[in-house]
């Protein structure tokens, strides 16, 4: 493989019912980052029908260009048509680096593609940076590698892994893990569009119907103050002290995986490695005791306040502020401080 004809760094921009999901804007802003770093550009790859509406709101973000690729066989997602019409980008366009939101969509499609152009891929990266990597064989280090950090063995452990050897370097990242950047009203992108064709054949699904779950269940990445419990809050009846101190602060109730487990809380609001990565204003975590899986997922919150009886907790490594006592009795008391301040 001649690694030098592949250049710059792509982001694919997943959308749904034609509105581009906050991942591929998160992944903008990251995907800026390395192309700085390698003095190259930054390309989304638009696929869907009747999308190109959305290029100005990628440009906005940080797309210098946008691949669209619009067919009526993309209206809705289906894993064959979405893989070709990726893949195809590819093999087309020759990018450096694809990254890949690590949503339900992204999950099926890029393992997909990155077996149909035969290079590696990283599942749920926590960190993506340039630098140099030895491979094996190598008398000196290579420069301008993608290093890609994700949790390994459980989340006890954690991993940098490069891909120095096949192009594209390829890197799934979970909602909430990078920041966007502030979008620069009026900018634009140059767009290509491309359609490499598309035949249904045997392994194009026919979808039938299409069913809108509807949720009352809160969307704890997209809140400020999040107020989380884990198993040391005791019970789900114990939970009605973290709604009060949640609702007097104008927050959310999030929970770690312990809670969820035991039934008390719904997955929809785990915060951790296997749940929901989150960057609040304040995070508080009350009654965790700090496992890294958990830590994970919050440790990119701006202010971090932790209630734990254990003192040596894990969960105060990473605190801002830290009190040893019961989660039961403090936190009503909290709960009281706080209305009594906003009276």
């Amino acid at each position: 493989m001649n690694l030098e004809q592949y250049k710059g760094v792509f982001i694919y921009a997943q959308q749904v019912d034609n509105k581009i999901d906050a991942i591929a804007l998160e992944l903008l802003g990251k995907a800026n980052d390395l192309a700085a770093d390698l003095g190259t550009d930054v390309t989304a790859v638009l696929i869907g029908s009747d999308v190109k509406g959305l290029v100005d709101e990628l440009a906005e973000y940080g797309a210098d260009k946008v691949i669209v690729v619009d067919d009526p066989e993309l209206k809705e997602y289906r894993t064959e048509p979405y893989t070709h019409a990726l893949a195809s980008v590819i093999n087309e366009y020759k990018p450096d680096i694809l990254l890949v939101g690590a949503t339900a969509i992204g999950r099926d499609l890029g393992p997909r593609v990155s077996a149909r152009v035969a290079t590696g891929l990283t599942a749920d990266c926590t960190v993506l940076e340039i630098g140099e990597f030895k491979a094996r064989g190598d008398k000196e280090p290579r420069q301008g590698q993608l290093l890609m950090t994700r949790p390994a063995f459980g989340g006890n452990t954690i991993a940098t892994i490069a891909c120095p050897n096949h192009r594209p370097q390829m890197a799934t990242v979970r909602p909430g893990v990078m920041q966007k950047k502030e979008p620069v009203a009026g900018a634009k992108a140059e767009v290509i569009e491309y359609n490499p064709g598309f035949t249904p054949n045997d392994k194009y699904v026919e979808i039938l119907d299409i069913v809108k779950s509807v949720t009352e269940t809160v969307d704890i990445q997209a809140a400020k103050i999040l107020v989380s419990g884990g198993r040391g809050v005791g019970s789900a009846e114990n939970f009605a002290l973290l709604d009060d101190l949640a609702e007097a602060l104008g927050g959310t109730v999030s929970c770690s995986r312990a809670v969820v487990d035991n039934g008390w809380k719904p997955k929809d609001l785990q915060v951790g490695q296997t749940g929901k990565t989150v960057r609040p204003n304040v995070y508080f975590a009350i009654g965790i005791s700090g496992a890294i899986q958990h830590v994970a997922g919050m440790e990119e919150s701006d202010i971090i306040i932790a209630i734990n009886k254990d003192p040596d907790a894990p969960i105060f490594d990473v605190a801002d502020y830290g009190i040893v006592g019961d989660a039961l009795k403090i936190v009503p008391k909290l709960t009281e401080a706080i209305k009594a301040q906003v009276k």
